[in-house]
């Protein structure tokens, strides 16, 4: 790899399942690119996914750390918690590991809607989301572990999702079904619940549980701020 041109930063998996990539980023380090470990703070197997979709399998190590909020802001929310996830997983990775962590909530009707606890709770969340537009915010938190906690980067993305009427039969169904169970807001855009998806305005992979575009281009931002 020595000489390689100057140009945008890019993954290529170094063992394929393994979560080492050369991230190749235009710069020469000691005349080679570099191998960086990229660990998901997450058993989501969404987020796994979306990651696949984009090139990146990731090293799972979820994050057992007891979650603190200290806001009512859904987007602060998000931020904190992706944070916490990040930087409780980072602290057991070696030094130039880039561990992401992520956190999505759904805001409806001035509440904060995560996984329901029970089938009853999810018919209670479908229930305010039907026929309505509600807000799916996901917080990620990059961080290169290294020394007095690395380097790190924490955003939020918000997609406005727009709900069709649904019947009190429609509601009870869904909610009683197993799919929402694990997820925010207790439904899955990408599953059953697709046929009362009117439309949205923002990133689809946002609400699935991570905005990958946006998570590729600040690793590649961060990668390359590191070589300058």
């Amino acid at each position: 790899m020595a000489g390689f041109v100057k140009g945008p930063a890019y993954f290529i998996p170094w063992e394929y399942g393994s979560g080492r990539f050369w991230i190749l980023t235009g710069q020469e380090v000691n005349g080679l690119t570099e191998e960086r470990v990229i660990v998901l703070a997450s058993a989501s197997p969404r987020r796994r996914e979306l990651l696949g979709q984009i090139g990146i399998i990731p090293e799972i190590i979820p994050s057992t750390l007891e979650e603190k909020i200290t806001t009512d802001r859904p987007e602060e929310v998000v931020k904190e918690l992706s944070l916490q996830k990040a930087a409780d997983v980072a602290a057991r990775c070696m030094e130039g590991t880039i561990v992401i962590g992520a956190d999505t909530v759904v805001a409806a009707e001035g509440r904060i809607l995560g996984k329901p606890g029970s089938h009853e709770e999810a018919e209670r969340m479908i229930a305010l989301l039907a026929g309505k537009t509600h807000q799916v915010y996901t917080g990620v938190t990059l961080i290169v572990c290294g020394r007095e906690g690395g380097i790190r980067k924490t955003f939020a993305e918000k997609t406005d999702v727009h709900v069709y009427p649904m019947t009190e039969e429609e509601i009870h169904a869904y909610a009683f079904s197993e799919e929402p169970m694990d997820k925010a807001g207790a439904y899955g855009i990408q599953g059953k619940f697709a046929s009362y998806i009117k439309g949205i305005d923002g990133d689809y992979n946002n609400v699935v549980g991570l905005p990958v575009g946006r998570v590729y281009q600040e690793i590649k931002g961060l990668c390359s701020s590191l070589n300058a």
